[in-house]
């Protein structure tokens, strides 16, 4: 997968982290402490051991004795073990090299030569996360597992991989690039480009923000590897030979090269000895070239320009500009300066009180910043840019005018002490959140600075950072202007970039692509196109193997646990709100939700639901206007936020839950301030300013629109379903491609007086006490005390509690506890005349890849058939359309899942084909109905499932699929022993009653270029 630097933002906001909650025996912490500076294990040597108490883990670091391999080990109490190894990769060329490697080390390895075992694993293991990863500058291969005997296996595969793959000539066709014949077994079709890596980076290249910041980087930065693509410009890629390929493995991925970091509560021994034996002690000693110099400063500043394409979905066709100003800044391996400046970007740019947000955001001279906006600390020296999203051409002058004005203003002014103590108290939160996946997200925190030689134990001590940053403000109240005036003002070494659309972008491209071909097709011979068809059938003959994966270690079905713990709740209420209260070690955090139904909101004001949820806690509240108040949510929560709701029911696909959701977090020491806040939320929010409105709705349909390009598959699912059940249709409603276009209409209105009106009439719907259930989890020492504080919050709101007549007339009742007739219930709609019907529709977009989706109704959670369905899912997927869909077809993605409602939803990802991929998605349903997989393949699909289900759940999060969907511990249980009791006959039966054809409805989307074959088809419905 590649990631792009501005995605991999070493930013603490990505380190949310999580306290011991669940221990082993003696403490993981306590016996990591127990190692000594010059202690020899196993081939390394321990040269620092460092207590970490912020994050309650030791970090072990040692180096490999032969090879240098350096190695970091964080020992914490937590059972989701994680490892990782990562490599400098530092590309002087944008064919795609470490990506493609990185994808073609996955497919084999010596003692693992069965075709790819990467994705083999994944069905074989009960892993928390497996996964790949190019940056600009290194390639990292991530796992984490709950199960210890799961980590041997996947680091035996992992290790394997890396250092000892088979990098086949086939596999670099099917993965990198090839010529072949559109029709393989056709020596008389065309030929074309095919491979998956080539298709993903013409997918990533057709997002205007991603190549924008691609772009940002390639100029800013021009001397060395972060001039180049490392994931592979589209028309560069096929300039890279199998031979250049197996010469950059051979001088990048090797342990003189390689960091490896591990986690978690599992015996450090253990991974030295394994790792020694299967890996570092078949190598020697090299010296790898692959270190970063520094980029040469430039003594002033430069301009430079792109284009990209035109957006049909933009808030404002005719301000499709963007304009930066970049400006490089320190080595990264500075931590401290690096932590200040990192601190020093939020405070430019976080939030409305920040001067940049006023000064550029609120004129309304672009619809957002740009998504490049802000600190880069991913390279060897970061980076901090501004600039806007969204403009027109005809303002760039004003916007850099205005980008110097206001770093003027800030050297004069600086910034207010309570922002800095809003920003302090941000980390503090970030600290102490406990999220499931820490490993993964330390790996990445230290990853870039480790890469070149920085120290990534400095970087952990976040509480000392704190205090040596609040030391030199004290020191010096001008600490922070002189920053600002070190690295903006007197910055020579600064780009400002801009890019304007272009009719033509996309088919100027598609030239250059079709020129790129003819160029490699004139130069071949007759041998040549007679090796193309040959390699080509070779290579189908071997995608169509049925492959002996035999050679992979794996799980069985009875390593799963049998039974799940359950999560004890408390049903309560408080001024008669019902409320769910979860005692959790929540490390001095509280987590409130409150579910509001929107049973009595009018028909006509559903599609500005989503609008109300993003603006009801931006526009000010009580006394506070919109700036005072987002002070104030910095300075006293972890962040409120509102959000639309459709909850199907666990038992009738007919039947749904409507409504949006209340989240917010404090700590224990601020709960009766987060109280207020939502208090005068419901109470006295703000609806009488127009700009403010108009500076939301812009920013809301820029990130709308934005986001397709990369989330085309779940658009296209979202769709696709709509007209199977009637969640399904009001899920279109609030987030498909309804929404995106709803929200580009408002954005364009030249008045919004109309829009403001309607907000205080669905707050009066939605915000009704008499609608309302609430949820918390906190500390069991903080409870009586967050019990107390409800009380008041629902005195204090009981105002605006009235009874007000459901839309719908037809209501069901479901008790909140099922063990007692409580009064506590949830009100779902009815709709028993819904009638399914099939729907095809195509969106005609600017992108050069499709996103395909066929959906089947079939049945709801509780059902005996759902666990056999959603083992189909997961066994089609693996064992079919990957193969399909992927490796023949070249898409980056594709398979099919099976929702909470019900919806067996088939998908592709930034895929070349249309209507072929609707082909490949039948033929898996065909695959499935005559029975051709064996009992492993069910077990591995087992497997795969129960990673999902048993997926580790964090403390602010447990007992919330009860407080939401009804899904109590027993429905768990019950769904868990169905899952182990399907069986391959059970299967066969599934896949002919729902998915053959004319059995249920269905409905099927794409979002791609445009099709002739398509619009030609009066079944389609073209928009």
């Amino acid at each position: 997968m590649f990631r792009q630097s501005r995605t991999i933002i070493t930013k603490l906001r990505n380190l949310s982290l999580q306290c011991s909650w669940r221990s082993r025996g003696s403490s993981a912490v306590e016996r990591a402490l127990k190692y000594t500076t010059g202690q020899k294990i196993h081939g390394f040597t321990v040269t620092e051991v460092t207590a970490v108490p912020d994050l309650f883990l030791t970090a072990v670091k040692l180096n490999h004795d032969v090879t240098g391999a350096q190695y970091l080990h964080a020992a914490r109490d937590d059972t989701n073990n994680l490892f990782s190894v990562q490599f400098r990769t530092t590309p002087m060329d944008s064919t795609g090299v470490p990506h493609i490697l990185e994808h073609t080390v996955l497919c084999g390895s010596q003692r693992f030569p069965c075709r790819d075992p990467f994705f083999k694993m994944l069905n074989r293991s009960l892993s928390t996360f497996m996964n790949a990863f190019t940056a600009s500058d290194y390639t990292m291969y991530p796992f984490s597992t709950q199960n210890a005997k799961d980590f041997q296996n996947l680091l035996s595969v992992y290790l394997d991989a890396v250092f000892f793959p088979c990098l086949r000539e086939l596999d670099f066709w099917q993965e990198g690039w090839r010529l072949e014949h559109e029709a393989p077994t056709d020596p008389s079709s065309r030929l074309v480009f095919k491979g998956v890596v080539f298709n993903e980076m013409k997918g990533v290249f057709s997002d205007n923000e991603r190549l924008y910041a691609q772009h940002l980087q390639n100029k800013l930065l021009p001397d060395h590897t972060y001039s180049v693509v490392s994931g592979g410009e589209p028309l560069a890629i096929p300039d890279l030979t199998w031979e250049q390929l197996k010469q950059f493995h051979a001088t990048h991925y090797h342990p003189s090269n390689a960091r490896i970091f591990t986690y978690g509560d599992l015996p450090l021994e253990q991974h030295l000895e394994q790792i020694e034996r299967e890996a570092l002690s078949k190598f020697d000693r090299t010296q790898p070239d692959t270190a970063v110099p520094p980029q040469t400063p430039w003594n002033k500043p430069r301009i430079d320009h792109v284009t990209c394409s035109s957006d049909a979905l933009a808030p404002d066709p005719v301000k499709q500009n963007t304009l930066c100003m970049s400006y490089l800044l320190g080595d990264i391996t500075n931590t401290f300066e690096t932590f200040t400046l990192n601190l020093l970007s939020s405070l430019m740019i976080s939030g409305p009180n920040s001067p940049f947000y006023k000064a550029l955001i609120e004129p309304n001279i672009g619809t957002d910043f740009s998504s490049s906006t802000g600190f880069d600390g991913s390279t060897r020296q970061a980076s901090f840019t501004i600039g806007l999203q969204g403009m027109a051409e005809d303002d760039c002058e004003k916007v850099k005018h205005i980008i110097a004005q206001t770093i003027d203003d800030i050297i004069a002014t600086g910034f207010e002490e309570e922002q800095v103590e809003a920003l302090l108290h941000k980390i503090e939160i970030q600290m102490k959140h406990q999220s499931t996946s820490f490993g993964l997200a330390l790996a990445s925190y230290i990853a870039s600075c480790w890469n070149h030689d920085g120290d990534p134990v400095e970087l952990l001590k976040i509480s000392e950072s704190v205090s040596r940053f609040r030391e030199c403000l004290k020191e010096n109240p001008h600490f922070l202007q002189e920053k600002v005036r070190q690295y903006f003002k007197d910055n020579t070494h600064q780009l400002t970039l801009s890019m304007s659309p272009d009719e033509k972008f996309l088919e100027k491209r598609a030239e250059a692509e079709e020129h790129k071909l003819q160029q490699k097709i004139q130069s071949l011979t007759d041998v040549d196109n007679k090796d193309i068809y040959e390699k080509g059938l070779q290579l189908l003959a071997a995608q169509n193997t049925i492959q002996d994966a035999s050679c992979l270690p794996a799980l069985k079905v009875s390593d799963i646990e049998p039974t799940i713990p359950f999560t004890p709740v408390q049903l309560s209420a408080a001024g008669g709100i019902p409320v769910q209260y979860c005692e959790q070690p929540t490390n001095g955090m509280v987590y409130f939700r409150a579910m509001c139904n929107l049973n009595s909101l009018p028909e006509d004001l559903k599609i500005y639901v989503p609008l109300f949820c993003n603006v009801i806690t931006k526009l000010g509240c009580g006394e506070l206007d919109y700036r005072q108040q987002a002070q104030r949510i910095e300075l006293k929560t972890g962040g409120m936020t509102v959000s639309p709701q459709v909850i199907p029911d666990t038992d009738d696909l007919d039947l749904y839950e409507q409504g949006i959701i209340l989240s917010s977090s404090c700590l224990e020491r601020n709960l009766p301030d987060m109280f207020q806040l939502w208090s005068d939320t419901f109470n006295s929010p703000h609806f009488n300013d127009e700009e403010r409105l108009r500076v939301l709705v812009m920013m809301s349909a820029q990130e709308l629109a934005n986001g397709i390009s990369f989330s085309g598959h779940s658009y296209a699912m979202t769709r696709a379903a709509r007209s199977l059940t009637p969640s399904a249709d009001l899920q279109e409603t609030f987030s498909g491609m309804d929404q995106v276009k709803f929200m580009k209409r408002i954005a364009e209105m030249a008045d919004l007086t109309s829009v403001l009106r309607k907000l205080p009439r669905i707050k009066r719907h939605l915000l009704n006490p008499e609608n309302m259930r609430c949820a918390v989890n906190a500390t069991p020492l903080k409870m009586a005390d967050v019990q107390g504080e409800m009380e008041r919050f629902t005195q204090n709101i009981a105002a605006n509690r009235k009874e007000r007549k459901p839309v719908r007339q037809n209501i069901v009742e479901k008790s909140l506890d099922a063990h007692t007739e409580s009064a506590a219930s949830r009100k779902l709609i009815s709709e028993p005349n819904f009638k399914p019907c099939q729907m095809k529709t195509y969106f005609q977009l600017p992108f050069p890849v499709n996103f395909v989706s066929e959906c089947v109704r079939t049945v709801p959670f509780t059902h005996t058939d759902f666990p056999s369905l959603c083992i189909l899912a997961r066994m089609m997927t693996a064992k079919y359309l990957h193969g399909e869909i992927r490796e023949k077809g070249g898409a980056y993605g594709g398979g099919v899942r099976l929702g909470a409602g019900g919806l067996l939803s088939f998908y592709s990802y930034r895929d070349p084909n249309s209507t072929q991929t609707l082909s490949a998605f039948r033929g898996g349903v065909e695959w499935a109905r005559e029975g051709k997989f064996t009992q492993q393949d069910v077990d591995e699909a087992k497997l795969s499932v129960f990673s999902a289900v048993d997926a580790p759940i964090a403390p602010s999060d447990k007992g919330l699929g009860r407080f939401l969907n009804g899904v109590t511990d027993e429905m768990k249980q019950t769904y868990r022993e169905r899952l182990f009791a399907v069986t391959d006959k059970n299967l066969i039966d599934v896949a002919g009653r729902y998915l053959a054809v004319g059995q249920q409805t269905h409905g099927v989307t794409i979002l791609g270029p445009e099709n002739e074959s398509i619009r030609k088809d009066p079944s389609w419905v073209v928009k």
